[in-house]
């Protein structure tokens, strides 16, 4: 298999977690979250790893700076997940395998799913490969919809979804693999038309899919992984079940 690189983005403020920590360093069971990615990336035999930081980066620096993995990418400005990964263009043009990109805050990523993902990208060589998961309760997360023969068709954010798509319990857990190529086209091609003037990460299955490239939405995240930090409520949640997954 080529290289496998990871990005990891680590540049937001914990805001909702009423912390002046970054949010990718609040303590869950009293590590910081980002470790618990971190280190699921090297099981699952990532080569390199990319921590696209901002909100106080040299913080995150000084957490992380004893992993040899580990390039630090700096985004000064936080314009949206797309941009985040668009700082990181001058790597992902001297590489030629697949790219990961998940979240800092995603504690509960597993290294299964991780090389699994990886799998189907060396086996299928799509353009892209959305992770997603079945969720009990999806609310405030971006529904897959998929065409009539099962393909995916599109990430539908909640606030833009019709009440047939609202009724979908598969979610969008901001974990992909993409071709190196087509990613580096794909940034290319966002615009911040948006409320936010951002760019999405998640507009970038869409637009290779518009193309007629071949992108898969694969349904491999455990329950688990779709437990997001976005509170102190939410957070408690996340160490329950970590605790849970300890003790087998």
């Amino acid at each position: 298999m080529s290289e496998k690189l990871a990005i990891v983005l680590a540049a937001g403020k914990g805001t909702r977690m009423k912390s002046e920590l970054p949010k990718v360093l609040v303590e869950v069971c009293g590590r910081p979250m980002i470790e618990y990615v971190l280190e699921a990336l090297s099981e699952a035999e990532v080569d390199r790893v990319l921590v696209v930081v901002g909100y106080q980066a040299e913080r995150v620096r000084g957490v992380l700076a004893d992993r040899p993995q580990v390039t630090f990418v700096d985004q000064t400005e936080q314009l949206g997940t797309g941009h985040a990964v668009m700082v990181c263009r001058e790597h992902l043009e001297r590489h030629s395998g697949p790219v990961l990109v998940v979240t800092g805050d995603s504690p509960l990523l597993q290294p299964s799913s991780v090389a699994t993902l990886f799998e189907e990208y060396e086996r299928q060589q799509p353009a892209c490969i959305l992770g997603t998961a079945e969720r009990e309760d999806p609310a405030g997360l971006g529904r897959i919809v998929r065409d009539p023969e099962g393909q995916f068709l599109a990430i539908v954010e909640e606030k833009d979804a019709t009440p047939a798509q609202r009724a979908i319990r598969e979610v969008n857990m901001s974990t992909y693999v993409f071709r190196a190529g087509d990613l580096t086209h794909a940034l290319g091609q966002l615009r911040a038309e948006n409320a936010q003037s951002e760019y999405y990460i998640t507009d970038c299955p869409g637009i290779l899919r518009d193309e007629g490239k071949t992108v898969l939405a694969l349904p491999v995240l455990k329950p688990c992984e779709a437990l997001s930090i976005n509170t102190s409520e939410d957070l408690q949640a996340v160490e329950q079940a970590m605790r849970e997954l300890r003790a087998g």
